[in-house]
């Protein structure tokens, strides 16, 4: 990796199977995924892939995820910056969050993400209560991280267009249906998201949209550019989704992979984006004496 500048993978997650199950991982196709991951296992990919810093996302939505991970950040040369859960629909989500920042490594939260994917509702985040904890996640000077279904993107910039205060990240391009080639209504929607400043996206998850057994750069092409193009390398990250992206590659694969689509080691798309969204907002290191 010599001569080539420190990258930040700004989208990972680790899980211990005995501290608490990951009741997604469900079905043959993500059996692979039972077990556990730790930052021992992924350090040494990160490290051979020239990666220095990452951002660690929540996987559940379970309050005591999210203060574990911030301890693993203190003692982690690794983990950078946390991207957390909590309920957003609770009248005293400020107060969480300012006793998540108060915590052990809770300087190393950055943003709160909910598995809106999951919601039935499509307008979930348009919800008055939703919106609410939107506002306390823009006072608290953190992130929203969006996990979201291509029919889900409407509301998603409704929302960032109702909160230019806060910055919205799109997580793995609003996970678009790589897989059969589809890219209507999801390309005007997702150009209508970025149309927004306060938005951002993560060059991530693609493989694992994709035929996991059969994707090429070629298929992955399309999508790649539509979010390169909305957005520009100014607002675009990139993002391993490990473990789960090793479903369909390597984690060394993704890394290459996303380099090809960016057209090379992108300053931007590889370490500024997720240096000025996501470890700008890292608070000072407290001294103890």
């Amino acid at each position: 990796m010599t001569g080539v500048p420190a990258l930040v993978d700004a989208h990972h997650h680790v899980w211990d199977l005995s501290v608490r199950d990951q009741d997604w991982i469900t079905g043959p196709e993500l059996a692979p995924l039972r077990r556990d991951f730790t930052l021992d296992d992924l350090a040494p990919h990160a490290r051979a892939a020239g990666v220095a810093q990452t951002v660690l996302v929540q996987t559940v939505t379970i309050a005591e995820e999210t203060p574990e991970f911030l301890a693993l950040a203190a003692r982690s040369d690794l983990v950078a910056a946390v991207v957390g859960w909590t309920d957003l629909t609770r009248p005293d989500v400020a107060d969480t969050l300012a006793a998540l920042r108060g915590r052990p490594g809770g300087r190393h939260l950055v943003g709160i993400r909910h598995q809106v994917q999951a919601e039935a509702d499509p307008a979930w985040l348009l919800r008055p209560e939703v919106g609410r904890g939107l506002a306390a996640v823009a006072r608290a000077g953190l992130v929203y991280d969006l996990v979201v279904l291509p029919h889900q993107l409407p509301a998603a910039a409704t929302a960032a267009a109702a909160h230019p205060e806060l910055t919205f990240v799109l997580d793995h391009l609003g996970k678009p249906p790589i897989a059969s080639g589809e890219l209507e209504p999801w390309r005007t929607d997702v150009r209508a998201l970025a149309a927004l400043p306060n938005t951002v996206a993560k060059l991530s998850g693609m493989v694992t949209e994709a035929d996991p057994a059969a994707w090429t750069v070629e298929t992955l092409k399309p999508y790649a550019q539509t979010v390169l193009d909305a957005f520009g390398p100014g607002r675009v990250m990139f993002g391993s989704d490990w473990p789960v992206c090793t479903l369909a590659a390597s984690y060394g694969q993704v890394v290459d992979t996303a380099r090809e689509l960016a057209g090379g080691p992108d300053e931007d798309v590889f370490a500024g984006t997720a240096r000025r969204v996501y470890l700008s907002r890292v608070g000072p290191s407290i001294s103890r004496t």
